[in-house]
């Protein structure tokens, strides 16, 4: 891997925060304490003794250690050590495979996984970057969206003509979750093991799962009799679920029914010291940019791994947003457009470019990125061989995630903001139980009794969990929002949006529309309007994958979407109560942290709905043409 940087202003800073890592010998401190640590266990260590136990592991109120986090690098520095992982691994998949024909006599064809986050974006990237091409169609089941699973179950009946029981009886179930209280993967298995049972099939041979003993997830599957897997194939718990990838079973189980060559997957995980070394050196430079005040790294992929945008975000922002001082946004999903960028001489200039590209394979943005180092803005070019693995280029994000902790002397295995959202979701899912209904719960009514509101067409407006309101109620609904938006952005709270949408956007042709309308929306106001980037994404997969950095770090104007109307799945009594559960939680968890979030509420994602949408943001953006709201933007922050 070559690694060349442009405009890296000041130099100097880099340098020092990569001479850091020679200086202080932290490569050979972190494998001398994943050797101490296999070899005489967690009992031994303290937060005081050193900054790796601090930033990596996880620790209580009196420093003693309790889960060590390194697994993410001590896996790969075992593969050499563990020539039959892979043929291991391989057995493992066959032997899935031989318990689904021996049950029901017929051929494993579908994989529904079930998790959230970092049990769940590798699969999606892996599909993505076509690696799940062969052997098995592979669907992640990442969200409690009861459409998620209804569309998923009618794309193989229209692709295959299958009937539901055919269907199950080929299906292998996974449910992944390594945190005690991630209840998603509950539901969706608990849903499709309703279905085996309302059709009289079978379920033990198409079950298992991989979670922390004693967990919500374990508690459930245990009784039923499912199969628990160890996740790490050294029988060990040390990965958190984002750093899954590329090594613990949870990621190369997929890979394994798919066919992969998981020899060469294995040993592309394990990184040499020099690009170890480049990894620390990518560190130091966004380190650098961040001080001066360039957090928002642009991601320019390769065609080969353009499917590899939110995991790599999510690895950077949920192990990194939790500080206020220090952030890194990963834009992802962006078509590279200078006209969208404040000059690089402007003060106010937030962006840094990171391009990935393959030695001999064009880049697809190859003229803007030459004209991005031309303009002056900062610019990180990795350039990988051609016949660069994947797993390779996942070992060295992860690498450089860890350097930009240990530069940040900041914790980059825990998830705080992720389990706040949580832990609100399941005090209203538990409400919502008891008071019959979703519909029925504190924060529903609080939120469709509010004054703080406004309707537009088919969608309403709420900002009733804004910490500070100047509403201007004489104004339409999309110029409130605008002018709400212009509040934030005047005061200094705002250098970004988030746009997320709770409802099934890959197989459902309505969510999929719906984050078209979305995407254009974003780009109209946040990118063009407002020059800042904007993600625009699915809920609430989006609140394992980055919502930590938007509760931890902020400086994001929130605008969470769903419909009126929700689907539902009767055959497997699935409602979109915990769904609902979560579009509530997410905004409540935003407030308790004195974020800005407000809500959009369609009527329902039919055509007249959606377009009401999508004038909704279009008049949005109309409102910051006035020259009197341009001045607001260029001075701010």
């Amino acid at each position: 891997m070559r690694l060349s940087l442009a405009n890296d202003l000041p130099e100097t800073l880099s340098l020092r925060h990569f001479e850091r890592f020679q200086r202080e010998r932290v490569l050979e401190r972190l494998r001398s304490l994943d050797e101490r640590v296999r070899r005489q266990g967690l009992q031994s260590l303290h937060a005081d003794d050193d900054l790796l136990i601090r930033i990596g592991m996880e620790t209580d109120s009196q420093g003693r250690v309790t889960k060590n986090g390194y697994g993410v690098f001590s896996l790969s520095w075992q593969v050499p050590e563990h020539p039959e992982w892979p043929e291991m691994i391989a057995r493992e998949a066959a032997e899935l495979r031989a318990r689904v024909r021996q049950a029901h006599r017929v051929n494993l064809r579908y994989l529904f996984w079930c998790g959230m986050g970092g049990s769940a974006e590798d699969k999606t990237m892996y599909q993505s970057v076509g690696l799940l091409r062969r052997g098995i169609r592979c669907y992640v089941v990442d969200s409690t969206d009861p459409a998620k699973l209804k569309w998923i179950l009618e794309d193989i009946r229209r692709r295959d003509g299958r009937t539901l029981p055919e269907i199950l009886r080929r299906a292998l179930v996974v449910g992944m979750a390594m945190g005690m209280t991630s209840y998603e993967p509950v539901v969706n298995l608990e849903k499709l093991a309703t279905l085996y049972d309302r059709h009289r099939l079978s379920s033990e041979a198409n079950f298992l799962y991989m979670t922390l003993p004693g967990s919500l997830l374990d508690q459930f599957a245990a009784k039923r009799g499912y199969r628990r897997i160890e996740l790490q194939p050294d029988g060990a718990n040390t990965t958190a679920g984002r750093h899954s990838g590329p090594l613990t079973r949870g990621s190369l189980y997929p890979l394994a029914l798919a066919g992969v060559d998981l020899r060469a997957w294995m040993n592309g995980a394990v990184l040499g010291d020099s690009q170890i070394s480049t990894a620390w050196r990518l560190a130091a430079f966004l380190q650098a940019q961040s001080e001066a005040g360039r957090d928002k790294v642009t991601l320019l992929l390769p065609r080969r791994w353009k499917g590899a945008g939110i995991w790599t975000k999510q690895d950077f922002e949920e192990s990194l947003g939790k500080s206020e001082r220090f952030g890194i946004k990963i834009v992802v999903g962006e078509r590279p457009k200078l006209a969208n960028y404040r000059s690089p001489r402007d003060p106010r200039q937030d962006r840094v470019f990171l391009a990935v590209q393959a030695s001999g394979e064009p880049h697809p943005d190859a003229a803007k990125i030459t004209r991005l180092r031309l303009a002056g803005y900062p610019l990180a070019v990795l350039t990988v061989p051609a016949n660069c693995l994947l797993s390779t280029y996942m070992q060295f994000i992860h690498y450089t995630v860890f350097g930009l902790a240990y530069l940040r002397e900041m914790n980059f295995v825990t998830q705080p903001g992720v389990e706040l959202y949580k832990s609100v979701a399941a005090e209203i899912h538990a409400e919502a139980r008891q008071a019959g209904g979703i519909r029925q719960t504190q924060a529903w009514r609080q939120m469709m009794e509010t004054t703080q509101r406004a309707r537009f067409g088919r969608v309403t407006l709420y900002y009733h969990l804004l910490p500070q309101v100047n509403e201007a109620r004489s104004l339409p609904a999309p110029e409130r929002y605008a002018r709400l938006l212009e509040q934030e952005i005047a005061a200094g709270r705002v250098r970004y949006g988030e746009l997320t949408f709770f409802g099934d956007t890959r197989y459902w042709p309505r969510g999929v529309e719906a984050l078209r309308v979305l995407n254009k929306g974003g780009e109209q106001l946040f990118r063009v309007r407002l020059r800042m980037p904007v993600d625009v994404y699915e809920g609430p997969a989006m609140n394992h994958s980055y919502h930590e950095m938007i509760i931890g770090h902020g400086g994001c104007f929130s605008t969470i979407v769903a419909s009126l109307k929700q689907e539902e799945l009767p055959a497997a009594g699935y409602t979109a109560d915990y769904h609902l559960a979560q579009f509530l939680a997410t905004q409540i968890a935003l407030a308790r942290r004195g974020r800005p979030v407000v809500a959009l509420l369609l009527d329902d994602l039919e055509e007249e709905s959606l377009a009401s949408l999508a004038e909704f943001f279009h008049r949005a953006a109309a409102w910051w043409r006035e020259p009197a709201r341009r001045t607001v933007v260029a001075g701010a922050f």
